[in-house]
This record gives structure tokens, C-alpha cells and sequence, in this order.
């Protein structure tokens, strides 16, 4: 099962009103389980952002867990985490991206969020997967 446009949206429009809340200028991406982008919103945000706001998004949906919790996995092996970063088109392994549950609590996609601080990022991509619940 993998997240629907719906649900994407849903996801997407309340991130949306976070970051305005908290007036961020943000990118924000929502993927399926594969990693393949369903919606997507740039606030405002630099052009760079864009791309780590997907990275964000695919990172958490392919591995079912959140950005910054793969980080923290690649850095406890004590290795160089080059091949795994580098891996899939690129990872971004820092706090921003959210994996998205169904309420049955099966992973169905993620959000990635990018532009504010890490902790901020993770805030607004989080509001996006608690709306789904």
C-alpha cells in the first residue's frame, strides 16, 4: 500500500500551514514508499533547498525510517558512509524528513521538508504526518 494524491495533499497542506506559522521560506516534498513524488510546494525557498527537501522525503520512504534516524544508524557503524549516502541518486541524512503512516501504522510514503533549521524542518514535516493519523 503506498500513500494515495489525497493523501499527499492533506499531508503537503498542513506542512504548508506550519511553516507559515512559523514564516519559513520552505520546500516541501511528498513521496510514495518508492521514493517517487506524489506533491510537492516551494514556499519561497532558495533553489537549493528543493532538491535536499527530496532527498529528505526518499531517504525516510526507502528505509521506513526518518532522515535524521538513518543518519544516526550510518554514523553508529563507526564506517565511512560514502557508498550508503551516495547511494539511490543520493540520500540527505539530517533531520527534515518524516515518514508517512497509514493509521493502520503502515509506512506509506514521507515528507521531506527543507529550508529551516533542522529541528524546524522536522516541525513542519512532522505536522504533515500527524494529519494523517
Amino acid at each position: 500500500m503506498s500513500i494515495s494524491y489525497m493523501q499527499a495533499i492533506k499531508a503537503l497542506n498542513a506542512s504548508i500551514e506550519k511553516a507559515k506559522t512559523l514564516k519559513i521560506p520552505v520546500s516541501i516534498a511528498v513521496v510514495d514508499i518508492g521514493g517517487h513524488m506524489i506533491s510537492f510546494a516551494r514556499l519561497d525557498s532558495v533553489y537549493g533547498v528543493i532538491d535536499f527537501a527530496i532527498k529528505k522525503a526518499r531517504t525516510a520512504a526507502m528505509f521506513g525510517v526518518d532522515s535524521d534516524v538513518m543518519g544516526s544508524i550510518i554514523t553508529s557503524t563507526n564506517m565511512n558512509g560514502y557508498g550508503m549516502i551516495n547511494s539511490n541518486d543520493g540520500l540527505l541524512t539530517i533531520a527534515g524528513g518524516v515518514v508517512l503512516k497509514s493509521k493502520d501504522g503502515i509506512v506509506i510514503g514521507a515528507i521531506g521538508s527543507s529550508g529551516g533549521t533542522p529541528e524546524q524542518d522536522k516541525e513542519i514535516a512532522n505536522a504533515g504526518a500527524i494529519e494523517l493519523l
